[in-house]
């Protein structure tokens, strides 16, 4: 009985209040509720350090952030430098080996790391000096250990060597470049010859330029008082000498008169990356800061609610996602909006794009898309709020950009008085669709002539992935034929003749996956056998065996018979001078094109429900790229640093992208045409 009271009051409740309410009108919007940020205090050291100290003692721990406030710095063909250096930082001080700095850390469950910028630390309110301690000793006293740049700089190439045919890393290196330029401190691009160029000196001529206290900021949040902190701060950094900074000025970079259409040639992609990209004058804390906010988030930065989405994605089914974003910064701003489409769709999808940035500067947004997003910021921020480490972000910034003390407290005040008119006058002065650099990744051949419509001369500019200019694409000269390309390519290598008396090749490569030294043994003799063996160490990884029309997997995944496709693959791999059988009747030259930095003769082979794309230097006649589609998918190699071998010249690297699986092989040991144990193919 007394539950069904109770479900009768509730039911009655609930009544009585749809009754009271009239749900055909949306809710009017309340008064911009008051925030509370939370208090934090400041102190400033002799040197000039200034310190922020934000308490929360709902948890025993405390975090220590410093931030070096120096200008943008270009870095020119050393590009990467001051990453390399930030990672420096923790590998060694005057009394410290990088080991003893992580066992201490460890030790004690801490987390400490380091930038370019400065230093982050945190632990349990018990080990804060320890924390504090270990920070300031590798912020005030580092040694940049070479081996330990070694390290950094082989992590670091590993790291670019992936990137480079990742559509999104492409996409984001080209669009800096196109943005800024190369003169510029965000247009510069990290290249392996960059990084491998850096040396310890320099880093230590960078630290000890540009880190000094008197233009840092030390951020401290949690379990601890400003009494508790001034004492330690003045122990571990009163000693930090202050020094004088160069300043930097950059000429500011601004969006092109007319829209450009760039293009990034990824051959066999089945998808494209798009990119809208422009630099914007919206510096931080300026009034257009938060209206052009509130319009970004109704055009792509509002969640399901988005333009974008509801267009591209909910209603046309383009993509999994469309974005934008609008970002403040004191030198320059940026607009950005992009998505990853099919190769049909990709011209329609600018099309649409494009569209709902003018419909934002031509239609006002109905009260309610509007309401909606701003209860979406709302909420947002709010949110943001319930970590401590948001009123210390808000400190920093409110020194860093002289913004007003209550920029903050004020902040859904402001937010909710942004009108519909508002919106479309901010949509007006940054959504540029006559003025913008609509940059592509994906497949030429499918996609870069439907752009040129989208251009304002009707052109498209090729780069390559680290934002170069390439040649446009030139057709194969009269009288040049595939018997020719050939032909060049083998005598460039030693001879057709030559070439086809091979018949066997036992050849050691090494390369690593995820910090694994790998290497891998490979055996072929005829057009039938072949062994290979993959292994870490004496770890055996994959072990394939063929004879004849038999074949056996073992390894880490078991074992396994191949099946009838899969020895013909495997053989087919083996082949030494595949192109011995590239002829007229299988193959056709497509046009002279620019590969990795290489003007080629593009060509296409095709063999049975396969086909790939051959390219050979022109100069030099030698193979420098294939790309193969099947289907599986598409795998690229590129092949460098031929050298020669009993006559014949072998490529000594080969880097393969399978799926965007990226690998690095350099041959260790190579055998061309001698004699082999045939036992070792025995099943």
């Amino acid at each position: 009985m007394k539950k069904l009271i109770l479900l009768s009051f509730t039911l009655l409740l609930a009544t009585m209040s749809f009754a009271q309410i009239d749900r055909s009108k949306a809710p009017a919007a309340g008064p911009a509720p008051k925030i509370q940020l939370g208090n934090f205090e400041t102190f400033t050291l002799a040197n000039g350090l200034q310190v922020f100290v934000v308490e929360n003692h709902k948890q025993p721990k405390v975090s220590f952030q410093l931030f070096v406030n120096r200008d943008a710095v270009t870095e020119g063909e050393h590009a990467g430098l001051q990453s390399i250096m930030g990672s420096l930082l923790m590998t060694g001080t005057t009394t410290k080996s990088k080991t003893q700095i992580d066992e201490s850390m460890d030790f004690i469950g801490a987390r400490l790391s380091t930038s370019s910028r400065g230093a982050y630390g945190s632990s349990l309110t018990k080990h804060k000096e320890t924390v504090l301690s270990l920070m300031s000793d590798v912020v005030l006293n580092p040694t940049f250990p070479q081996e330990e740049l070694d390290k950094i700089t082989k992590q670091t190439v590993n790291g670019l060597l992936a990137n480079a045919s990742d559509p999104a890393a492409i996409s984001s290196n080209v669009r800096s470049v196109l943005m800024y330029g190369k003169e510029f401190p965000y247009g510069e691009v990290e290249t392996k010859e960059s990084v491998e160029s850096i040396t310890t000196d320099m880093c230590k001529a960078f630290y000890n330029t540009y880190y000094k206290p008197n233009i840092s900021y030390l951020i401290i949040v949690g379990d601890i008082s400003k009494a508790d902190a001034e004492p330690l701060v003045e122990k571990y950094f009163g000693s930090w000498t202050k020094g004088d900074v160069p300043s930097q000025t950059y000429p500011t970079p601004t969006a092109p008169a007319a829209t450009q259409v760039a293009f990034v040639d990824k051959p066999g992609a089945v998808q494209s990356t798009i990119s809208i990209v422009y630099p914007v004058d919206l510096k931080p804390g300026t009034p257009d800061v938060i209206p052009s906010s509130v319009m970004n988030a109704i055009l792509g930065n509002s969640g399901f609610m988005a333009r974008l989405i509801q267009n591209i994605r909910e209603d046309k089914a383009y993509t999994y996602g469309a974005y934008s974003s609008l970002s403040s910064d004191r030198l320059v701003g940026s607009f950005y909006a992009g998505a990853e489409v099919r190769n049909e769709v990709t011209d329609s999808a600018i099309v649409e794009f494009l569209y709902e940035m003018d419909r934002l500067s031509k239609e006002k947004v109905s009260d309610e898309d509007l309401q909606n997003t701003k209860n979406y910021l709302n909420g947002r921020f709010a949110r943001s709020l319930e970590s401590p480490q948001t009123v210390a972000r808000f400190a920093l910034n409110t020194a860093r950009y002289n913004l007003p003390a209550d920029y903050y407290a004020t902040y859904l005040e402001k937010l909710q008085a942004v009108t519909a008119e508002d919106v479309m006058a901010m949509a007006k002065k940054y959504l540029r669709t006559g003025n913008a650099y609509i940059l592509v990744v994906g497949n030429k051949d499918e996609v870069a002539d439907k752009l040129k419509k989208f251009s304002a001369n009707g052109k498209i500019n090729y780069y390559d992935a680290y934002g170069n200019p390439v040649s446009d694409a030139q057709p194969i000269p009269d009288g040049v034929t595939v018997d020719q390309v050939v032909a060049d390519y083998f005598k460039a290598i030693g001879g057709k003749d030559a070439a086809a008396k091979i018949k066997s090749q036992d050849v050691t490569m090494s390369t690593t996956m995820q910090g694994m030294p790998i290497e891998l043994h490979m055996v072929s003799s005829g057009s039938t056998k072949m062994l290979m063996v993959i292994k870490s160490g004496d770890m055996l990884i994959q072990q394939v065996t063929i004879n004849g029309n038999k074949g056996n997997m073992t390894g880490m995944m078991g074992e396994r018979d191949l099946k009838p496709v899969e020895i013909e693959r495997y053989l087919k791999s083996t082949n030494v001078f595949e192109d011995l059988g590239y002829t007229a009747e299988n193959s056709t030259l497509i046009q002279i094109e620019e590969m990795n930095g290489v003007k080629t003769y593009k060509m296409e082979v095709t063999e049975g429900d396969e086909t790939t794309l051959v390219y050979y230097d022109i100069k030099t006649g030698l193979k420098v790229a294939s790309v193969e589609t099947k289907a599986g998918g598409t795998s690229t190699s590129l092949l460098s640093d031929y050298q020669d071998v009993k006559g014949l010249k072998y490529p000594f690297k080969i880097v393969e992208d399978n799926a965007g699986q990226v690998m690095e092989m350099k041959v260790e040991k190579i055998e061309l045409g001698g004699k082999v144990d045939e036992s070792i193919f025995n099943l």
